[in-house]
């Protein structure tokens, strides 16, 4: 007996191969476009918005427990927010888990040396457009856009920390 084989199978992978071949850099926003402002909860319950970080630059990353390649972003922005200082980069990390106990767990795996805030209903996410995971995108002191990034590859971290440079 011989088995056919599933055209399903064909199709599927041609669309991985299609999405693991183009480019990570994402165009959300043009440059320069002002940043949409959110006001989220942090672990504490304090509320941190976009707008009260106006005068500072602010790496702003989108991640869930789900992400594969969110496990390698919290150790490099870790790295980041150290190498580069408190007093001239704010790391943000926003959480997009339905489930606070799913995030909980990924973050007591991986701990964050940055400020992690939760957008649970995935409003902050909507209005910054996300096309998937992690996003992440720089903000400048006079709160606009200066680039995005989707995903997270070996060999990211250095680039995109000699752009925030």
């Amino acid at each position: 007996m011989t088995r056919q084989a599933n055209p399903w199978l064909g199709i599927c992978a041609s669309l991985l191969l299609l999405a693991w071949l183009l480019p990570a850099q994402a165009q959300v926003f043009s440059r320069g476009d002002p940043a949409p402002d959110f006001a989220l909860k942090d672990s504490q319950g304090r509320t941190v918005t976009l707008a009260s970080l106006r005068g500072r630059q602010v790496y702003l990353d989108f991640w869930a427990s789900w992400c594969g390649p969110c496990r390698q972003t919290f150790p490099w922005m870790n790295t980041l927010q150290q190498r580069i200082g408190h007093d001239k980069l704010t790391v943000l990390a926003v959480n997009v888990d339905e489930d606070p106990a799913a995030a909980a767990e990924f973050l007591r795996q991986h701990p964050a040396g940055f400020t992690v805030l939760f957008d649970a209903g995935g409003r902050t996410a909507a209005r910054y457009q996300l096309q998937g995971m992690p996003s992440s995108f720089l903000i400048g002191a006079d709160g606009r856009l200066r680039w995005s990034h989707l995903g997270f590859r070996s060999g990211d971290g250095e680039r995109l920390e000699a752009m925030l440079r």
